[in-house]
């Protein structure tokens, strides 16, 4: 079974992916245009972050800064090699991300999938989303910081993890999940650079219990694969 080949999830999908595309397009342009590197642009949002990451976010709030169709398509597919039923995600955006891991566990037979997002718009629009897809019963959103909202419970151990939020809290929000984490659990950080916070070097220290590597897909992107190894 594979609900993203075609029926209501891979119609609101593509829907979400053009509507994504429109609305990210003067943005990319702007970053294009001040970086002569992807690097160098991650840079500039990574000092922009530090100086004010809530106003920063506030400014992107129009902006789906979401997946590619591709590397959802990994998201699925993680979620699925796993067998995952309790997944976190950091950052959830428009939650186009949340409808590929989610749409994982509908086709498991279920599942929880918790989604943080700092912009209560954004919030908003995820929850619509994924009621369109028909997957709201899967995925809570919790609004606000995730270093404040993930503390509280993550109501048992966690399969896999998708940060996509703020650069610099790739650490910090891996760290507070870390006693929730089973053994062979996956973690996955989109734009997860080595300049942001330390995160890299942590994941690629065997003796923090991980084992990682960078991924191909999306080149340039940042992306890392990490394993929990106990």
């Amino acid at each position: 079974m594979d609900s993203l080949s075609n029926g209501p999830i891979a119609d609101v999908l593509q829907r979400l992916h053009q509507e994504a595309d429109a609305a990210d397009a003067p943005l990319m342009q702007t970053f294009e245009s001040n970086a002569s590197t992807v690097e160098q642009a991650m840079t500039q949002v990574i000092e922009a972050e530090t100086r004010d990451m809530a106003g920063l976010y506030h400014g992107y709030a129009d902006n789906f800064l979401s997946v590619s169709p591709e590397f959802g398509h990994f998201l699925y597919m993680s979620a699925r090699s796993c067998k995952a039923k309790r997944i976190v995600e950091f950052g959830s955006s428009m939650g186009i991300s949340a409808i590929y891991m989610a749409a994982a566990l509908h086709d498991m037979g279920g599942g929880a999938l918790i989604g943080t997002e700092l912009e209560p718009s954004k919030g908003e629009r995820a929850k619509a989303n994924l009621m369109a897809a028909g997957l709201a019963d899967l995925v809570e959103f919790r609004i606000g910081d995730a270093r404040e909202t993930l503390k509280p419970s993550v109501g048992g151990d966690i399969d896999m993890v998708l940060l996509d939020g703020a650069f610099t809290l790739y650490l910090p929000i891996l760290k507070l999940l870390e006693p929730h984490l089973k053994p062979g659990a996956i973690i996955i950080g989109e734009n997860a650079f080595a300049e942001a916070g330390g995160y890299i070097d942590y994941v690629r220290d065997p003796r923090n219990g991980y084992l990682s590597l960078s991924l191909s897909l999306d080149p340039g992107r940042g992306n890392e694969l990490t394993v929990r190894t106990k």
